[in-house]
């Protein structure tokens, strides 16, 4: 990919954060679903817009897969929402500084992906034969995951808070949108930023999963890293948009699990079967499609035994 994609890639972004942060949310607010609605599609239109763009300056091929690894990345994403709520529900952080959080925790996530995806490519180049491991890796997680219970956040035992806390003691009152705050000359960390340390951790473990899952995809630098950070730039307005919603997705684990499996499959046979593209992005379309429909089907039954 020629330097200019790159190059608009970094103005795409850059723009986008910096009116996220400096115009539209330059005073801590609680997100309306209408605020949510509109930079979510705002976001989508942006990722498919780029799609286009390699599509015109590369092929269709790199654009399929562009497009599977965004999806895939999306749904990954999804099941994240639910650690988030949990994390804030945890520390009882206030809804307005919610987008806060979420916005650091989005740059350190773009950062931490860069690396993560530089030595995933990088092992993979210097010694082919890890995709198997990443294929098991991915197939056992997927295989997991069928049998996974409930989700549970337990921040006492995040090594990274435990590190920050030898560091800087833990006022245990929020000051406005400050991670940080000065008391008797000594430095102490808020709630606020002991949620965005468990919020990076959380991120972190996620990347484990939806690296290798992305590399099952392609091995183009370009196309990993933009598919992966334009879904995850939308994953703050996606947030908002199904925070009350997200009972709808108390099922998720099974898509996931379902997708991790397809993908680990994928790449344990990548030498010997080429699965093309568009096949690709339609067994994960079809994976989204079944998923939102039974959702919806459950949840509707569920309120219909409750009206009985």
């Amino acid at each position: 990919m020629p330097f200019i994609g790159w190059g608009l890639f970094v103005v795409i972004v850059l723009t986008g954060l910096a009116l996220d942060l400096f115009v539209f949310h330059k005073k801590p607010h609680l997100v309306t679903f209408k605020e949510a609605s509109i930079w979510s599609t705002i976001w989508v239109f942006l990722s498919l817009a780029f799609a286009l763009y390699i599509w015109w300056t590369m092929d269709s091929i790199a654009a399929v897969n562009y497009l599977t690894g965004y999806l895939l990345e999306k749904m990954l994403s999804v099941d994240n929402l639910f650690v988030i709520l949990l994390i804030f529900n945890y520390f009882k952080i206030p809804e307005a500084s919610w987008h806060t959080v979420l916005f650091w925790g989005v740059l350190g996530a773009i950062v931490a992906r860069a690396l993560f995806i530089f030595m995933g490519l990088t092992l993979v180049q210097v010694f082919h034969p890890i995709i198997y491991l990443f294929g098991a890796f991915l197939l056992l997680t997927g295989m997991k995951l069928l049998f996974q219970k409930t989700k549970k956040v337990t921040p006492k035992k995040n090594w990274i808070i435990k590190i920050s806390g030898y560091f800087f003691p833990v006022d245990e009152y929020f000051h406005g949108e400050h991670f940080f705050i000065k008391k008797q000359g000594k430095l102490f960390a808020t709630p606020l930023w002991i949620s965005l340390l468990a919020i990076e951790t959380a991120d972190i473990l996620f990347a484990v999963d939806s690296i290798p899952a992305i590399l099952a995809i392609t091995y183009d630098p370009f196309i990993v890293y933009t598919s992966n950070i334009f879904a995850v730039l939308g994953l703050r307005a996606l947030f908002f948009l199904l925070a009350r919603s997200l009972v709808l997705f108390r099922h998720l684990h099974y898509a996931i699990s379902l997708l991790l499996i397809f993908v680990g499959l994928k790449m344990l046979l990548s030498d010997y079967l080429k699965i093309p593209p568009w096949i690709a992005l339609s067994v994960l379309c079809a994976i989204l499609l079944i998923f939102i429909l039974a959702s919806l089907l459950l949840d509707k039954k569920e309120k219909g035994k409750k009206d009985e």
